[in-house]
C-alpha cells in the first residue's frame, strides 16, 4: 500500500488508471462474493483518496464513486455499511478544484432508502439506518457549499432527505444498545445522530432555502397525523427554530401560518397542534425579529378564532355539505383557548409600540352588532357575534398582559378607548368583565393589581408595600382628556343588575389603580366624589339587595384606601368612624360580610342614614383645610349623559352609538343656525327647467361671436383686446404681491421707520425660482 501510494503521488496522471483497475477488480469480486478482496480494494481506494490531493483527483473520484455505488446496490448489509463509511470519509475531504459532472442523485435516493430500512434483525436494521443517516449527512456536506454541484435544496432532494431524517427522529423505539462500529466511540443512538444531522442541514440553510427545508416537515407531519399528538411536532420545530439563523426565523413562522390557513377545514385537534407549535416557536423567535408581517400573524390567528366559533355554532365545517364531519364542541373550545394563548405568546415578543398597533388592530376586528353586522357570520347570527366579541376581548387581554408604557396617551388613544369603553354598556356580563380586566392590565404599570384582587378594609396600607410614582405630565393630560368618561363607565357598570362579585372586585382594582398610577389632586377629588355617588346609587330600590350591599362595601373599602393615600388625619378619622359604626350596626355594608362565599345579607335593605354613611359635606370640610378644592368636593358627582339609563340597557353597542349620535345632533349648534328651507313646488321646478334652456342658448351665442371675431377682425383689434386682459391680470397680481410680500424685519426692530419704508419689495427685484419664470 505504501509503494502504491508513493507511486500515485509521484505520477498523479496515473491515478485514473489505478482507480479504473481497482474498480474493475472490486466489481468482479463483488459478483463472485469474494468479500475479503472487496474490503481490501475499498481500503486501498480510501487510502489513495486520503493521500492524493492533486489536480487530477477528479478523475479518480469518478472510479471511487462507481465503486461506492456498486457496494450500496449490493443486498448484503455489511457491504452497504462499508460503502457508506467510505463515502463519509470522502465527504469530509475538501477538494481544491470544482467538479462539473458529478451527480449525487443516486446517493440521496439510496441513503434515504437505507434510513427507512426494515431488515428483520433489529441490530442490523439500526446499523443500516444509521449508515443511511451518515450518508445523507455526507451528501449535504459535499454539495451544500459547492455551487457547481447539484442543488441539494431543490424540492426533489429535500422531499427525500427531510422525511428520512424525521422518520428516524420519530422512531424512538428503535434505539439499539449496540450501535455500529463507527459510532462506537461516541455511543450515539440513531435519534441523537439524526438530530445532529438535521441541525447541521438546517444550520447551512440560507434565506432562499428555508422554505424548501420546512415544507417537507409540514407534509410529513400531515401525512402521518403527527399534529394531533403535538409533542413530536413541537420537538421538530424547536430543532428547526434553534438551528436556523435567527434572522430567518420569521420565515418559518410565516410557513406555519400559511399551513394553518391551508388546514382551515381540518379537525380541531390538527389545528390546535399547529397553533401549539406556533406558540412554542414564537417564544424561541423572541430573540430574532418577528419579521415584517406583524399584523399578518395576528390576522391569521384571529381568522382561525372566528372560523372556530362558526364551526362550533353551526356544528359542521361546511354549511353547504350536510354530510361533512361532525364537530366536537369541546375540541373547538380547546383550540380557541390555544389560539388566544398563542396570540399572547406572540405579543410578548413585541416591543411596546408594536403592541399598541396590535391592540388597535384587534379592537378594529371586534364586531359591534348593529354597526358591522357582516362580521358575525350569517350562519351564526347574534350568538356568533357575541362569542367572537368574547374571544377577541380575551385575545386583547392576552396582548395587554405585562404591557408597560410610559405614556398613557399613546397606549390608550381615543380610537382604542372609545370602542373599548362602549363595551361596558352591554348587557353581557362576561364582556363587561373582560373590558374591566383589559383597562386594569393597561393602567397597572407597577404590578400593584394583585394587592387589590380582593375587596377588604385595610387598616394600614403600608403593609401592601405599594409602588407609587409621581404622576407625569402625559398622565395628567390623559386624565384631563378621558377621566370623566372612565368615571361614567365605572358608575354605569355598578348600576347593572347582573353584575357579579368579580365585577365589583375588578371595579375596585380599577379605581385603586387610578388612584395609584394616574392621580393628581383634581383626580383624587373626582374619585372621592365618584365613591360618594356610588354610595348614593346603592340607596336606589331598583337594584337587587346583594348589589346594593356590594356597592356600599366597595365604596367603603375605596374611601378607606384613598383616605390613607391622601394622609389627611381628619378625613381618615371620619372614614374610620363610619366603618366602625357599620361594624357595630350594619356589618352587611362592609366587604367582610358581602364578598365571601356565603354573603350574610338582610332580607330587605332600608336606606342607611346617620353615622353609617359617608357625608359629602363632612369630607369636603376635612379636605378643604389641606388645600383640596372644597367647592368641587361639595358638588355631587352626576354622570355626564343624562340618558345613561337608556344607554346602559342597550342590547348592543350599535344602538348605544346611534343614540349618542342622535343626542349630539340634537345639541349641535349648527342645527340652530340653519335657515328655514325653501318650499319646492311644481312652479319652481318648471321655472328651473326653462331657465336652464335659455342659459344654454345664450352661452352658445356668446361662443359663436367670439369665434367669428377671431376669424374676421383685424390683427390690431385682437392684439388690443388681449393686451387689456393681460394688463388686468398684471394689476391683480400686483395687488396680491402687495398684500403678501412684506420687507424683512429691520435689525433695529423699531416700528416707526418700518412704516416709513415702502411696504413691499418691487416685483422686478423679486427672485423667482427657475420653474416659475416663463
Amino acid at each position: 500500500m505504501e509503494k502504491l501510494t508513493f507511486y500515485a503521488l509521484s505520477a498523479p496522471e496515473k491515478l485514473d488508471r489505478i482507480g479504473a483497475y481497482l474498480s474493475e477488480r472490486l466489481s468482479r469480486d463483488v459478483a463472485r462474493h469474494r468479500y475479503g478482496y472487496v474490503c481490501i480494494a475499498m481500503e486501498a481506494l480510501d487510502q489513495l483518496l486520503m493521500a492524493c490531493h492533486c489536480q487530477s483527483i477528479n478523475l479518480f473520484v469518478e472510479s471511487f464513486l462507481t465503486m461506492v455505488r456498486k457496494l450500496l446496490e449490493a443486498d448484503k448489509p455489511n457491504l452497504q455499511i462499508l460503502g457508506t463509511n467510505s463515502f463519509v470519509k470522502f465527504a469530509n475531504i475538501e477538494e481544491d478544484t470544482p467538479s462539473y459532472h458529478r451527480s449525487y442523485d443516486f446517493f440521496v435516493s439510496r441513503f434515504s432508502e437505507m434510513c427507512h430500512s426494515s431488515y428483520e434483525d433489529p441490530d442490523i436494521r439500526t446499523k443500516i439506518r444509521m449508515a443511511g443517516i451518515r450518508g445523507l449527512q455526507g451528501v449535504v456536506r459535499k454539495t451544500v457549499n459547492d455551487e457547481l454541484q447539484a442543488n441539494i435544496w431543490e424540492p426533489q432532494h429535500m422531499d427525500k432527505i427531510v422525511p428520512s431524517l424525521l422518520f428516524n427522529l420519530q422512531d424512538e423505539a428503535v434505539e439499539s444498545p449496540s450501535p455500529s462500529a463507527e459510532a462506537d466511540k461516541e455511543k450515539e443512538s440513531p435519534v441523537e445522530l439524526t438530530e445532529r444531522c438535521f441541525r447541521e442541514l438546517l444550520g447551512r440553510a440560507v434565506y432562499g432555502n428555508i422554505k424548501n427545508a420546512v415544507k417537507p416537515v409540514l407534509m410529513h407531519l400531515d401525512n402521518h397525523s403527527l399534529w394531533e399528538g403535538k409533542t413530536f411536532a413541537v420537538r421538530c420545530f424547536k430543532i428547526i427554530m434553534y438551528s436556523i439563523q435567527s434572522q430567518h426565523s420569521h420565515l418559518v413562522i410565516q410557513q406555519l401560518l400559511g399551513h394553518l390557513d391551508a388546514n382551515s377545514k381540518s379537525s380541531a385537534r390538527v389545528r390546535a397542534g399547529i397553533v401549539q407549535v406556533l406558540s412554542e416557536a414564537a417564544v424561541i423567535e423572541a430573540s430574532g425579529s418577528i419579521g415584517p408581517t406583524v399584523l399578518e400573524v395576528f390576522n391569521t390567528l384571529l381568522k382561525q378564532l372566528r372560523l372556530s366559533v362558526d364551526y362550533e355554532l353551526t356544528g359542521a365545517y361546511d354549511y353547504s355539505n350536510i354530510g361533512s364531519k361532525i364537530i366536537k364542541e369541546h375540541e373547538e373550545r380547546q383550540l380557541q383557548e390555544s389560539v388566544i394563548k398563542t396570540i399572547g405568546s406572540f405579543a410578548r415578543t413585541l416591543p411596546t409600540y408594536q403592541r399598541s398597533e396590535v391592540m388597535l388592530f384587534i379592537m378594529g376586528k371586534i364586531p359591534v352588532p348593529g354597526m358591522y353586522p357582516a362580521l358575525g357570520s350569517a350562519n351564526t347570527g347574534f350568538e356568533g357575534s357575541r362569542m367572537i366579541q368574547v374571544m377577541l376581548l380575551k385575545s386583547l387581554l392576552q396582548v395587554t398582559v405585562g404591557f408597560q408604557t410610559t405614556n398613557m396617551l399613546t397606549a390608550l388613544p381615543t380610537s382604542f378607548l372609545d370602542p373599548l369603553l362602549s363595551f361596558t354598556l352591554m348587557e353581557d356580563a362576561e364582556v363587561r368583565l373582560l373590558v374591566l380586566e383589559i383597562l386594569i392590565s393597561i393602567i397597572d404599570r407597577h404590578d400593584n393589581r394583585l394587592k387589590f384582587s380582593s375587596i377588604s378594609i385595610i387598616t394600614d396600607i403600608s403593609v401592601l408595600k405599594l409602588k407609587v410614582d409621581k404622576c407625569s405630565r402625559q398622565d395628567n393630560l390623559f386624565m384631563k382628556k378621558n377621566a370623566q368618561r372612565l368615571y361614567r363607565h365605572i358608575y354605569l357598570v355598578c348600576k347593572e343588575e347582573n353584575s357579579a362579585p368579580r365585577h365589583f372586585e375588578s371595579v375596585f382594582s380599577l379605581l385603586a389603580l387610578l388612584a395609584m398610577e394616574l392621580a393628581n389632586e383634581e383626580v383624587v377629588v373626582d374619585l372621592i366624589r365618584l365613591a360618594l355617588a356610588l354610595q348614593d346609587l346603592a340607596g336606589e330600590d331598583s337594584l337587587p339587595v346583594y348589589n346594593r350591599c356590594a356597592i356600599h362595601a366597595l365604596s367603603a373599602a375605596y374611601l378607606n384606601l384613598i383616605c390613607q393615600l391622601t394622609t389627611v388625619p381628619t378625613f381618615c378619622q371620619h372614614v374610620h368612624e363610619v366603618i366602625e359604626g357599620r361594624q357595630k350596626t350594619v356589618p352587611y355594608l362592609l366587604p367582610e360580610d358581602v364578598f365571601v362565599e356565603k354573603p350574610r345579607l338582610p332580607e330587605s335593605l332600608p336606606k342607611p342614614e346617620g353615622d353609617v354613611v359617608f357625608l359629602q359635606s363632612k369630607i369636603a370640610e376635612t379636605l378643604g383645610g389641606s388645600g383640596y378644592n372644597t367647592e368641587r368636593l361639595a358638588t355631587p358627582y352626576i354622570p355626564q349623559i343624562t340618558d345613561e339609563d337608556r344607554l346602559s340597557k342597550r342590547k348592543s353597542i350599535g344602538d348605544t352609538i346611534s343614540l349618542q349620535l342622535e343626542m349630539d345632533s340634537r345639541h349641535s349648534p349648527e342645527k340652530e343656525q340653519k335657515t328655514p328651507t325653501e318650499q319646492i313646488t311644481f312652479e319652481t321646478l318648471k321655472q328651473a327647467i326653462v331657465d336652464s334652456v335659455t342659459m344654454e342658448e345664450q352661452e352658445r351665442e356668446r361662443r359663436r361671436l367670439v369665434v367669428e371675431r377671431f376669424q374676421t377682425a383685424p390683427f390690431e383689434e385682437i392684439a388690443a383686446h388681449c393686451g387689456t386682459r393681460a394688463s388686468l391680470l398684471q394689476s391683480k397680481l400686483n395687488q396680491i404681491f402687495e398684500i403678501t410680500i412684506r420687507p424683512p424685519p429691520s435689525p433695529s426692530g423699531s416700528g416707526s421707520n418700518a412704516h416709513g419704508q415702502s411696504r413691499s419689495i418691487p416685483v422686478y427685484e423679486m427672485k423667482f425660482p427657475d420653474l416659475c419664470v416663463y
